[in-house]
């Protein structure tokens, strides 16, 4: 069975999920955005040794029409960047509404003490929560299809 790591690449923040022996994907980590691409990479390819990762799938942020907006591009340019750090093939998978339906699982964020607005650090945790199991949605997603299960096509991929 190929071994496979779901990414979900956000401007602060990337959830990561695991493909289960099973055929299913679950929540792995979340990793915060290093100040270089190449932290990034590291920590990716750290994680891919780790775990004996044979491929990449990455979310692709495509705008609601389905064109490649400037997320997309921005997508693309750091998979370029990190690809050869990675030793992997890395293929895109359309991510829309992933965070959404990741919201809508866990369910509301959690209140503060006393029912009062949440801390910043519960604030924290949950969107970190919504990365990684936002990345599991992009991972079943690319399971399902390569199942013939249900799914989108693959966008496109780099080797």
């Amino acid at each position: 069975m190929t071994r496979l790591l779901g990414v979900d690449l956000g401007d602060r923040r990337i959830g990561l999920a695991i493909a289960e022996d099973n055929g299913g994907a679950r929540p792995l980590a979340t990793l915060n955005r290093a100040r270089a691409v190449h932290g990034d990479a590291e920590a990716i390819a750290a994680l891919v040794v780790e775990h004996r990762i044979d491929e990449v799938i990455v979310g692709l942020p495509l705008e609601a029409s389905g064109v490649e907006g400037d997320q997309a591009r921005r997508t693309r340019a750091w998979v370029d960047e990190v690809v050869a750090t990675v030793g992997r093939r890395m293929s895109y998978r359309d991510e829309r509404l992933t965070s959404h339906l990741a919201e809508q699982r866990l369910g509301p964020m959690p209140r503060g003490r006393s029912g009062g607005p949440p801390t910043a650090h519960q604030r924290a945790a949950y969107r970190a929560r919504v990365d990684r199991e936002a990345a599991a949605i992009i991972l079943q997603d690319e399971l399902d299809a390569r199942s013939g299960a249900a799914g989108r096509a693959t966008t496109g991929s780099t080797s």
